[in-house]
């Protein structure tokens, strides 16, 4: 029997699943897809297997990935509901659907792992919420799923209530920073730099700010006064971006974002 099998390899499906093949074998992964043309292009690309249909694919594996939209769930959970059983798990990505919501859509008593990814899995560099009810599982179970979100970066086990704030933290807020970074660059540009070095330089200084707050293990807020001399070109920065309701910016989209998740299913 395949290990792995993933219902979905669209971005964030694909970026699990090229995390998984760092660890595991492609004869351990099973894939398929509403593209037929995806597919089988994941296919040839990673050497996995393709199944044709999900109630195929859930018959093949232990572990079955949803890795599609919130909306699809209902029909994909109808479509393999006859042939998951008790020894299979269900690996949930989609925020706003609880344990709760899948359990009562299946006939069977099922062991569900809800998570929340980011898109940096594409690179190694994800951070994943991860719940579940650790009674329900054994010990090499556990110990797979563990070398499972470690495969494509960092994950901590988290009450499944903050789910939504992790959604709001880290599955969402990769966007926010990209813009970031545009709108850094963007200001470069305006004064002669060219486009390309204007990126670099922006995403680099995000990336080793970043760095510096997980391996200091100091408050932002030390690390940012640090950079702040008195009088200097950095705090008449700090004081615009105040200005212009910068932090009332970040705080507000992680409001919208949490109503989004808490009006999903």
């Amino acid at each position: 029997m395949n290990t792995f099998g993933f219902i979905g390899v669209g971005n964030m499906g694909k970026a699990m699943l090229n995390g998984v093949l760092r660890v595991y074998n492609p004869n351990q992964v099973m894939i398929t897809d509403a593209s037929e043309m995806l597919r089988n292009n994941v296919a040839k690309e990673t050497g996995v297997a393709v199944a044709e249909t999900n109630i195929e694919l859930a018959n093949s594996v232990k572990y079955i990935i949803l890795a599609v939209k919130p909306q699809c769930y209902d029909e994909v959970i109808r479509s393999i509901n006859n042939v998951v059983t008790a020894e299979k798990i269900i690996i949930s990505l989609a925020p706003g659907i609880t344990t709760d919501y899948i359990q009562n859509k299946f006939s069977a008593q099922v062991r569900i792992v809800r998570c929340m990814p980011n898109t940096p899995a594409l690179i190694g560099e994800g951070m994943t919420g991860v719940s579940y009810n650790p009674k329900e599982f054994d010990l090499e179970e556990m110990d797979v799923i563990a070398q499972f979100f470690s495969s494509f970066g960092k994950f901590r086990i988290v009450d499944e209530k903050l789910l939504n704030t992790v959604t709001c933290v880290s599955g969402s807020s990769p966007a926010y920073v990209y813009m970031f970074i545009e709108a850094l660059a963007d200001s470069a540009v305006k004064y002669g730099m060219s486009r390309n070095d204007a990126i670099e330089f922006a995403a680099m200084t995000v990336k080793g700010a970043a760095d510096m707050v997980l391996t200091t293990k100091e408050h932002p807020a030390v690390l940012k006064d640090r950079v702040c001399s008195p009088a200097g070109t950095t705090i008449a920065g700090v004081a615009a971006l105040e200005e212009n309701g910068f932090r009332h910016s970040i705080i507000a989209a992680t409001d919208k974002c949490y109503e989004k998740c808490t009006g999903l299913k």
